[in-house]
């Protein structure tokens, strides 16, 4: 496995945890990550992510665990169609409802052509995901207040559901860009590389001292 060059860490704001990735991005994008949160249930998650040369997703695999379970989802993307593999072990949905939670439903997709217009996937909770669209649609090249409705291939953490989502970027000027989906809207704060310095609600990055 090859090393990687470049390393982020996020500070979640939303609840305690955190991610890093380890990344290379001279060619696309090619990261592997962790994310480890405490809602609804103490969980971690190990990713790995491929892009083509101008940051179309290409292949994403997540590996979400937890106390008597594990969950896996992988996603590849050939031909413009989306092919999507599962596994599992123990029983996530118990202990959610042990919990005092509802129940996450099974991982992955029934019906992977739902995911057909998604040329990016969108790992919840994670701020690296949300550099995708921003590399692919050259947003850093446009004047502000241009506005892209792009669909996704949602990934719910920690039950590795997967669903189409639609969003909305849109450039604020230098460094900033505004994401929505549904009602929700933020206003994130890029590096001059298009990373996530900032998100609103979400995740601060931090930096070594």
């Amino acid at each position: 496995m090859p090393t990687m060059p470049k390393s982020i860490f996020w500070s979640r704001t939303d609840t305690a945890g955190s991610e890093q990735v380890l990344l290379d991005d001279g060619h696309g994008l090619a990261a592997r990550g962790t994310l480890l949160a405490v809602d609804p249930i103490p969980w971690t998650a190990r990713y790995q992510l491929t892009t083509t040369p101008d940051w179309a997703t290409t292949r994403v695999e997540v590996e979400a665990e937890g106390l008597g379970w594990l969950r896996r989802v992988k996603l590849e993307r050939a031909a413009g169609r989306w092919r999507v593999t599962t596994a599992e072990q123990g029983d996530l949905d118990a202990a959610l409802v042990a919990a005092g939670h509802r129940r996450a439903g099974l991982p992955g997709t029934d019906d992977p052509d739902r995911l057909a217009d998604a040329l990016d996937v969108d790992l919840s909770g994670s701020p690296l995901f949300n550099t995708l669209p921003v590399h692919r649609l050259r947003m850093a090249a446009e004047p502000a207040d241009v506005a892209h409705r792009i669909t996704v291939a949602w990934v719910l953490l920690p039950g590795l559901e997967v669903v189409p989502a639609e969003q909305i970027y849109t450039g604020l000027g230098p460094g900033r860009v505004r994401f929505a989906s549904g009602t929700f809207t933020a206003d994130i704060d890029l590096d001059d590389s298009g990373y996530v310095v900032r998100y609103p609600g979400l995740a601060e990055r931090i930096d070594p001292r």
